[in-house]
């Protein structure tokens, strides 16, 4: 199953039963992990974020670790440590839970900086160093660190260049009244379903074919100028003191390109960039002191810029050829 539509589509039905109400943010999750992205998750307590992750995690037929950052967590607890064996007489490397496919880090705001910089380091170089031993990550490698919103007591806020190296932003809201009402009747009479009832739909070797087809997507000028239009504007707004880096223009492209072939198409729309423009930028944003103080939020200036930037001349809204 190399073809990502296909890969999206069966992994969307195995998690439905579970995740109810949310197609979108498992459509999100699935863009990144072809794209090798990872993703801040947040949402109050209680909306499923890591059953989400978990369930993703079994669809795709990829292991899956969760660690519970806590302020006394350390470095060598996430990538691992050499451990001496009196048995033997010699060191062995003990490897962290990083070392699974999909790794979900609770609460990323309540470990130390410390401790996320050795996470975020993962991320980026995906292998770790343990007594001067390089080791690989496993692939598909994907990391979700959720947040809650609510309770900001004892945490420590991610440095904007740490929110950096996440690809997307992914917000788990509230249900509507018909979904949770969906949610009371499927689960009320059987608390034991949850995501150990998932199956495996795809596998590791799938994704990783699924990847390569996003790679070779079209993509026509008109669309690299929109992507250069929005992330310049969100330099030049009047509430932001510092826009979208080269990284965050890199990771609209990668994702517009996934989404494309997500919905079966082998060219990138406009509007694939236009749905993909709040996850991937709004918490590269940093807003001025006076636009906090009115409670301006990075959705609002991205909200704006959607509306001010017109496409370039030539866009492309259907099949460019």
């Amino acid at each position: 199953m190399s073809d990502p539509a296909e890969l999206a589509s069966t992994i969307a039905d195995e998690t439905s039963e579970v995740l109810i109400g949310m197609d979108t943010v498992v459509e999100q999750l699935t863009i990144s992990l072809l794209t090798r992205g990872h993703v801040l998750l947040e949402g109050v307590p209680g909306v499923a974020k890591t059953t989400l992750a978990n369930a993703f995690a079994r669809a795709s037929g990829l292991t899956f670790n969760r660690i519970q950052m806590t302020p006394d967590i350390l470095p060598a607890d996430i990538t691992g440590a050499s451990i001496y064996r009196e048995r033997t007489g010699e060191f062995e490397i003990r490897k962290g839970p990083i070392f699974d496919n999909v790794v979900v880090a609770d609460e990323i705001n309540r470990a130390t900086p410390k401790t996320q910089s050795a996470l975020l380091e993962a991320m980026a170089e995906n292998h770790v160093s343990i007594e001067g031993e390089t080791l690989a990550l496993p692939q598909p490698f994907l990391v979700i660190a959720t947040q809650n919103p609510i309770e900001l007591e004892g945490t420590f806020e991610l440095p904007e260049a740490q929110r950096d190296r996440f690809q997307q932003k992914i917000t788990v809201d509230l249900p509507d009244e018909d979904t949770e009402r969906t949610m009371l009747k499927r689960f009320g009479g059987s608390p034991a379903t949850g995501p150990d009832t998932v199956e495996q739909a795809v596998s590791p070797a799938e994704i990783v074919a699924a990847r390569e087809a996003v790679t070779e997507i079209n993509v026509e000028e008109a669309v690299h100028d929109y992507i250069l239009a929005l992330v310049a504007a969100t330099r030049d707004h009047a509430d932001t003191a510092h826009g979208a880096s080269p990284r965050g223009s890199l990771a609209l492209l990668r994702t517009a390109k996934a989404r494309a072939a997500i919905q079966d198409r082998d060219y990138v729309l406009n509007d694939d960039v236009k749905e993909l423009v709040k996850p991937v930028l709004r918490h590269r944003l940093v807003l001025t002191t006076d636009a906090g103080l009115s409670d301006v939020t990075p959705a609002d200036v991205i909200t704006d810029i959607l509306s001010s930037v017109v496409p370039p001349e030539g866009q492309v809204t259907d099949h460019p050829f």
